[in-house]
């Protein structure tokens, strides 16, 4: 295993801080790139959510509506005249 290590290429302390410092610059940027694309997947799907969340009150506030004007007919045959 130290043969290997002892034959890889190896660059003076020098030259390669800027190498490791490109390297650290890169994962950086390639981090705040995933970063914006999940902050904008987020703000997209809690959008949709919202938006959803109102067709679902709107759809059961009209079958509520409907509930009652069904009802409405029923609830007057029902009702007892007066004597």
């Amino acid at each position: 295993m130290n043969a290997i290590a002892d034959a890889a290429p190896t660059l003076p302390l020098h030259t390669a801080g800027k190498y490791v410092a490109g390297a650290y610059v890169v994962f950086l940027a390639l981090v705040l790139v995933y970063v914006a694309i999940m902050a904008v997947r987020l703000s997209r799907t809690e959008r949709e959510l919202v938006e959803l969340r109102r067709e679902e009150v709107a759809r059961r506030a009209d079958a509520g509506a409907e509930d009652d004007r069904e009802r409405e007919p029923e609830d007057r045959e029902r009702e007892p005249e007066p004597a």
